[in-house]
């Protein structure tokens, strides 16, 4: 995967783009919100090249059934690698100009869950130095992240306790 410092853009859900300089770091939690695994990048990747990476490293670690992802990773080689793993891929469906395909209802139930992963990158902006950076260099970067996780994780399990 690309670790090079550039300029990454996205579109909100009003349409609205957002643009930046540096990485973007990939997140896979479980289903209470404790970070599995956690994978850097280029800003400008496009988040479903770092779903398999990021799969493969939370098979490594945990047990699980399902894999819930967003449109941006709506593909058919996604959903086969998820498969091979032996997982359920519950992927949002992107429509790209046709239309958009529901999940059943046992399966939309099921992708509520990702609220706790949205959740988690929010706690993990807004509480544990995700946000801002003030290091330069892709090592640096990722380590910075990896502390604020690391953290994360025992605040998490911490919350989990009580």
């Amino acid at each position: 995967m690309p670790t090079a410092c550039d300029r990454g853009t996205k579109c909100n859900a009003q349409g609205y783009k957002t643009s930046w300089n540096g990485y973007k770091l990939h997140i896979d939690t479980a289903d209470c919100g404790v970070p599995i695994a956690a994978v850097l990048s280029s800003a400008s990747m496009h988040d479903s090249l770092a779903a398999i990476p990021l799969s493969h490293l939370s098979a490594q670690r945990v047990t699980n059934l399902y894999d819930l992802m967003d449109a941006a990773s709506c593909s058919e080689d996604i959903r086969a690698h998820c498969r091979s793993l032996g997982h359920v891929p519950l992927i949002d469906h992107n429509p790209r100009r046709g239309e958009k395909i529901a999940f059943d209802p046992p399966q939309a139930v099921r992708y509520r869950e990702r609220t706790v992963a949205e959740r988690t990158n929010a706690r993990f902006k807004d509480e544990f130095g995700g946000n801002t950076l003030r290091v330069q260099g892709a090592e640096k970067v990722a380590s910075h992240l990896m502390f604020g996780i690391l953290a994360l994780s025992a605040d998490q399990l911490m919350r989990l306790r009580q």
